[in-house]
Parts: C-alpha cells; structure tokens; sequence
C-alpha cells in the first residue's frame, strides 16, 4: 500500500508517521493482524513503502493506545485480547463515555444537535439495510463520538476515541462468530432520541447499558475460546 505523502519532505514526517498509525489501527481492528501476531518490521516496511523510522514511531504511538506491545525492546506485536482486558475496557468505556455524553447535553448548542442528527441518520440508513459494512463501521464510530464532541474535555474526548477502538476489536471479534445484536439499531435511536431531547439521566442510562450489553457479548466468545484452548491442552 502506496502513500500519497513524500517522506523525504521535513515537513511530512509527522503527516507520514500520522498516516501510518491510522492505517495499522484499522488493519489491527479489522482483524487484518490477529490477537498476539508479531509484526515483523521488514514486512510492514515494505508492504506500506516506508523506512523504519516512521514505522517505529508510529507503532509506538500504536502502543500508547493499547493496540500494540512492545517485545524485546526492539519488535512489536499486536496486543493480546482477554477477559482481564475486557472487563477493563468496558468498565472504563462505560465510566468515561457516560460523563462525556452527560457533559455534551449539558454544553451541546445547535451546531452540536445538527452533527448529531446528521450522524444518527446517517447510521440509521444503514442499519435498515441491516449492512455491517465498513462504511456502517465509520458511520458507528462518528455516530458515537459525535455524541461526545461537545463535552469540552480534549483528554476526555481522547481517552473515548481510545477505549471505543480498543472496544471495537472485541465487538468485531464478536461478530466473527455470531450475528449482529439485534438490539442495537434499537439503542442507537433511544440514545440519540434522548440526548436530542436533553434527557441526561435516560441518555446516560441507555448508553451504560448498550455499552455493558456489548461487553456481556463479547465475554461469550471470549469464555467459549478459553475453554477451548483449555480443552485442547488437556488432550
């Protein structure tokens, strides 16, 4: 994969390494490199047309995130999943989203409510078509942080965006072996019905629990693997 951005430009460099970090945490969320795969350097160098220098850096910002380890000082591998991890995500997702989504009610004007109902409808139209493509992915995760943008917190805005990817790739790990949760189109209304309406305290509620509802799905697929690899040791 090509990028448009010339590295040997000093002005580029951050753009460039910017570029790369977005493109590795998409493949990272998508599945593109699995749970627990090393990342071989060499590979990711050539594949996406850098030198190592701009790739380490943006695998280090990657680690920042939670979506990369660090092995050996040197290598780096895409950061396990598990239940421990899990539960911490969706206990901090519901803890942060929830005062960021309380904090944008509060503070939201017309131009807040505007992008919001552009957002939901957006997603909206989607989710009719009963699509989980990657354009219902974007529309998702505009959706949900657009409810957020108003809050007036740049750290808390960070920290949401960070543990809504971390939470992505569970949910998209969900959705390698079930169907989609048929109660989500549903809560998405009932979130975005109630923040329109400036109803903090059911907005809140909603979003706590859609994103609880979450965590309890992917828990099912994470205990069905531990059991498996619990069983296959056992043989």
């Amino acid at each position: 994969m090509k990028l448009a951005i010339d590295p040997h430009t000093p002005d580029t460099a951050t753009s460039l390494t910017a570029s790369l970090a977005i493109q590795i945490r998409a493949a990272i969320l998508q599945g593109t490199y699995a749970p627990g795969e090393k990342l071989r350097l060499d590979e990711l160098r050539r594949y996406y047309s850098v030198s190592l220098s701009p790739l380490r850096e943006a695998l280090a910002r990657l680690a920042t995130e939670g979506l990369v380890q660090t092995v050996d000082q040197r290598g780096y591998r895409v950061a396990p999943v598990s239940i421990d991890n899990l539960l911490e995500v969706t206990t901090l997702r519901a803890q942060m989203e929830v005062t960021a989504l309380q904090e944008s009610i509060r503070r939201g004007d017309e131009a807040w409510e505007d992008a919001l109902a552009a957002a939901y409808y957006r997603l909206a139209r989607l989710e009719r078509k009963g699509e989980r493509s990657s354009e219902w992915e974007k529309a998702h995760r505009t959706f949900h942080l657009t409810l957020f943008s108003a809050c007036g917190m740049p750290l808390l805005l960070r920290f949401c965006g960070t543990l809504h990817d971390l939470s992505d790739r569970y949910r998209r790990l969900f959705l390698t072996q079930h169907a989609p949760d048929a109660n989500v189109p549903s809560e998405h209304k009932a979130i975005f019905d109630a923040a329109m309406a400036r109803d903090e305290a059911l907005a809140a509620g909603i979003l706590g629990e859609h994103i609880r509802r979450t965590g309890r799905n992917v828990m099912v697929v994470l205990t069905e693997r531990k059991e498996d690899t619990t069983e296959t040791a056992a043989r």
